[in-house]
């Protein structure tokens, strides 16, 4: 089917929601993390819940590189708090940054997920570098107006993403 190509591997309501212990278990050593309507509201700096987050998977031993297509100021201010690597301006869903990101953590496409809120750019990106993604729902409906236009195409996906595991 034309739309299985843009299929998430896991579709969950939050990136806090994830089974962190569970992926470590399984072998999982680096996430990649979008920003902006994944981990906060796009444009809003890391807070407290981000914060406890990040401490937590540092503690089990993750190694963690944000990815977002935002220019540095912004990936830089949410950085500030969270003290992580991070790429800006990663021109999303081309997959050379999210090599990059494995080379910074020194994992590999095996033991690699990525979590992100879109699926033209987040989830594609990560399907064609061979990483394991969850899309997860945006945090806030305020969104910029050509990821609005892009949310009524992710919405047709889904609706197939959603029958297919219906029936399967």
């Amino acid at each position: 089917m034309l739309f299985e190509k843009f299929f998430p591997d896991e579709y969950v309501d939050s990136a806090y929601g994830i089974d962190y212990e569970g992926l470590y278990e399984q072998g999982y050593r680096g996430i990649i993390y979008d920003i902006d309507n994944t981990l906060v509201p796009h444009g809003a700096p890391a807070d407290e819940r981000s914060r406890e987050l990040f401490s937590r998977l540092k503690k089990m031993g993750f190694q963690i590189v944000l990815l977002s297509n935002n220019k540095e100021p912004r990936v830089k201010m949410f950085n500030d708090v969270m003290k992580v690597r991070y790429i800006h301006k990663a021109g999303k869903p081309s997959v050379k940054n999210y090599k990059k990101a494995m080379e910074m953590m020194g994992t590999t496409t095996d033991n690699t997920v990525f979590i992100g809120d879109q699926l033209f750019t987040d989830v594609w990106g990560a399907k064609n570098a061979g990483i394991r993604n969850f899309l997860v729902k945006p945090i806030h409906p305020k969104e910029e107006i050509q990821i609005v236009l892009k949310r009524i195409l992710e919405r047709v996906v889904l609706y197939f993403y959603k029958r297919k595991k219906q029936n399967s």
